[in-house]
């Protein structure tokens, strides 16, 4: 780990946004949800979910860009399971569905804690899940097609979340409590090392300022 290196990771992980967060309903093409996975690392998210019935989720196999290590993906097997992490954020939840009576997506604040759902390719959202949104978001159109690829979708309703999360200041402190940020910082920063200690039920070392262990390496 170089300084240089140990630096970009911190100031990437400064910029996290706790509060805002997509949760992928029966998502299955892998390619999609690599690019969703790929945008939410982009425009700042620290956390996605996702809810497969069967909890297999193979990202690893599905992520060339290498984003699933630097985007948490909270798996649940049911919507409620979902929802339930949800709650523990209080945030809004919105569900991107086309349909006339959903606003504009341009017009919702994002500043505040959100949750956007998205259906998968097919079918798009389930009625449950319609069902549990605070409101309904769409993205305004001019052609035939009623709607687009999730993962399309996906990217231009958490550009503009980013730019308005920009224009906020909301980049420009850290949202997460400095417990957690050291122990993302530490396991972005040295993950191997830190399933080392995990295996072992063993604390995280200490960094210095340009990444260098202050602690031995627990045995």
């Amino acid at each position: 780990m170089t300084p240089k290196r140990f630096h970009r990771i911190r100031e990437v992980l400064r910029r996290r946004q706790q509060d805002l967060t997509v949760v992928l309903e029966n998502v299955h093409k892998p390619h999609n949800f690599a690019a969703v996975l790929r945008t939410a690392d982009a425009v700042g998210l620290f956390e996605t979910h996702a809810i497969v019935p069967d909890r297999e989720l193979r990202t690893s196999l599905v992520s060339a860009s290498g984003s699933d290590k630097w985007v948490k993906v909270t798996v649940s097997g049911t919507l409620e399971e979902a929802l339930g992490h949800l709650g523990q954020g209080g945030r809004r939840i919105l569900a991107a569905h086309p349909s006339k009576q959903a606003l504009d997506y341009r017009l919702v604040d994002f500043t505040q804690p959100t949750a956007i759902l998205f259906g998968q390719e097919k079918d798009g959202l389930s009625d449950a899940a319609l069902a549990a949104a605070d409101d309904r978001i769409r993205i305004p159109m001019a052609g035939f097609v009623r709607s687009l690829n999730v993962s399309v979708a996906a990217a231009i309703i958490l550009f503009e979340a980013m730019r308005q999360r920009t224009a906020a200041g909301l980049y420009d402190e850290s949202s997460l409590d400095q417990t957690r940020f050291e122990s993302t910082l530490f396991e972005w920063s040295y993950p191997e090392l830190a399933e080392h200690c995990r295996r072992r039920g063993a604390a995280y070392p200490r960094l210095n300022e340009d990444g260098e262990l202050l602690d031995p390496v627990p045995r």
